[in-house]
C-alpha cells in the first residue's frame, strides 16, 4: 500500500506540473499499461487522471473527490475501460485483482438531474420531429451500419450475459460497441463511434475501415453516448455497466452485455455479437475463413522452419512482459500457428491471470525462444535490445530472429481481423 501511495502521489504531481501524456505518466510511475494506471488512480483518488487534471483548470484548488456532474465533457477518460482489454497487464506490484479479475468501483455513480432532463428533451424532440436530429458530437452523423444481411421484419428479444431481456431493433443503424470493433468490421458493420483512449488513440490496425468513424472515450460517458444517438449499445463486459450504469445506458438505447467478466474466448464473443446483429451466418463464415488461413499458415511454417519455439514480448523502458500462452497473440502463436512454447512461457502461464505478465531479468535470460516478436514497445528499439547483455544468450537474438511491430499493429488485440494480421506479420518475417 505504501508503494502504491508513493506512485499515486507522484502521478498527481506530474498531472499538476507537466503536460505529459497519460501514457508517459503511467510508465514513469511504474505502470506500463495506461489502462491499469487509470483504474488504479481512480481507485486510490476517487477520480480518473483525466478528471483530476481537468479539475485543475476549472478550479483554484485540486479536488481528489469524485466529480458528480456527468455532463463535464472530459472526452478522454480511460478509467472504466472494459476489463476485456484483452491487453491486461499482470504485475502484483501495481494492481490488485479481486472479484474474478474485475477491478470494481466501491461506489455507484450519482448522476445529476441535468442528464435526465437532457435525455428527456432529446427523446421528446425526436418523437415530435419523427427523425433524428444532427448529433452534437463532431462527425457523429457519419457512422452507419453497413449491413449486408437480409433485414428482419421485427424486433427480437435476446437475453444477455447478465440476464437482461434486451429488445434488439429489427435493423440497427447506429451501433456503439466499444472495444468490439474487430468483430463489427468482420461482420461488415460500421459503428457510429469507435473506442479510443487518451488523446484519440485508437485501434490502429482497424483504421483502414474505421478512419472516418468519430471516436468516443473508452469509458463511454453518458452525454457522449447520448449525442451519438445510438439505436443499439453492445457492451464488452459487466465491468462497463457496474452500479447503475446499465439503467442509464438502457435509457438511451437497448443495451446488450456480452460477457460477465473478461472475455477471453474471442470466437464465442464474435458469435454472440453476430447473433445480436442478426449476422450469425456472417460470423460463422468469418471464423471459417480465419481457420482456413491459420491452417494454411501453420502448414507453411511447419515446412519452412519446423518445430521452433517463439515468444511475444512487450518491452518498455524498464520492464518486459510476456504474453500468456493461451490468450491474445499467445493463442495465435501456439494454437493457430503451431510454434512450440518456451519453458519460461509455460511456467508463467500456469499462474498468470492476465494476457501479459511481467518477465524478470532472470527469466528473460532463460528464455529459450527461437523467434521473438516485440510488440507495441515505446522508446525501445530492436537494435538497443539485441545489444543488451541480458538478451545476448537468447537463441532468437543469436540467430537474428527478433522482429518488432509498432503501435498500429494488432498484436495487443484479438479477433479475426487482429489475428489474421498477426499471421501475415509472422509469415512475412519468418518465412523470408
Amino acid at each position: 500500500m505504501y508503494l502504491i501511495q508513493l506512485r499515486m502521489d507522484k502521478a498527481k504531481e506530474l498531472l499538476r506540473k507537466t503536460d505529459a501524456t497519460l501514457q508517459d505518466i503511467a510508465v514513469s510511475v511504474g505502470y506500463p499499461d495506461v489502462y491499469f494506471f487509470s483504474r488504479a488512480f481512480k481507485k486510490y483518488t476517487g477520480v480518473s487522471p483525466v478528471h483530476y487534471r481537468d479539475s485543475l483548470y476549472s478550479s483554484a484548488f485540486v479536488r481528489d473527490t469524485s466529480l458528480d456532474n456527468p455532463l463535464s465533457m472530459s472526452g478522454c477518460s480511460i478509467d472504466s475501460i472494459s476489463g476485456a482489454l484483452h491487453t491486461v497487464i499482470e504485475d502484483n506490484n501495481h494492481y490488485q485483482n479481486h472479484d474474478e479479475g474485475i477491478l470494481r468501483m466501491n461506489r455507484n455513480a450519482k448522476h445529476s438531474m441535468a442528464f435526465i432532463l437532457l435525455l428527456s428533451f432529446t427523446l421528446l424532440l425526436s418523437a415530435c420531429s419523427g427523425t433524428s436530429s444532427p448529433a452534437a458530437t463532431d462527425g457523429a452523423s457519419q457512422g452507419t451500419n453497413n449491413t449486408s444481411a437480409e433485414p428482419t421484419s421485427q424486433e427480437r428479444v435476446l437475453k444477455d450475459a447478465l440476464g437482461h431481456e434486451v429488445k434488439i431493433p429489427a435493423q440497427p443503424q447506429r451501433v456503439i460497441a466499444s472495444y468490439l470493433e474487430d468483430h463489427l468490421v468482420a461482420l461488415g458493420v460500421k459503428p457510429v463511434a469507435q473506442w479510443s483512449v487518451g488523446k484519440n488513440s485508437v485501434q490502429g490496425y482497424l483504421q483502414k475501415e474505421l478512419k472516418d468513424v468519430p471516436t468516443i472515450a473508452s469509458d463511454l460517458p453518458f452525454e457522449a453516448v447520448l449525442n451519438f444517438k445510438p439505436d443499439l449499445i453492445i457492451m464488452d463486459s459487466a465491468s462497463m455497466v457496474e452500479g447503475d450504469k446499465y439503467n442509464q445506458y438502457s435509457k438511451i438505447a437497448p443495451t446488450y452485455v456480452v460477457g460477465t467478466n473478461m472475455n477471453n474466448d474471442w470466437r464465442q464473443e464474435l458469435l454472440t455479437v453476430g447473433e445480436v446483429l442478426n449476422k450469425s451466418s456472417e460470423a460463422k463464415q468469418a471464423l471459417s475463413n480465419y481457420d482456413k488461413k491459420a491452417a494454411e499458415a501453420k502448414a507453411k511454417l511447419s515446412q519452412t522452419v519446423g518445430q521452433k519455439t517463439a515468444a511475444a514480448l512487450w518491452v518498455t523502458d524498464k520492464n518486459v512482459y510476456v504474453v500468456n500462452q493461451n490468450l491474445s497473440s499467445g493463442d495465435v502463436l501456439y494454437k493457430d500457428l503451431g510454434f512450440k512454447i518456451p519453458q519460461v512461457v509455460q511456467e508463467i502461464s500456469k499462474t498468470a491471470k492476465a494476457n501479459w505478465s511481467n518477465l524478470s531479468l532472470e527469466k528473460l535470460a532463460e528464455l529459450d525462444a527461437d523467434y521473438i516478436f516485440i510488440v507495441n514497445s515505446k522508446n525501445v528499439s530492436k537494435e538497443d535490445i539485441v545489444k543488451d547483455p541480458v538478451w545476448a544468450g537468447i537463441p532468437a537474438v543469436k540467430e537474428g530472429h527478433v522482429y518488432d511491430f509498432g503501435k498500429d499493429s494488432s498484436w495487443l488485440y484479438t479477433g479475426t481481423i487482429a489475428n489474421s494480421q498477426m499471421i501475415d506479420d509472422v509469415l512475412k518475417n519468418v518465412t523470408q
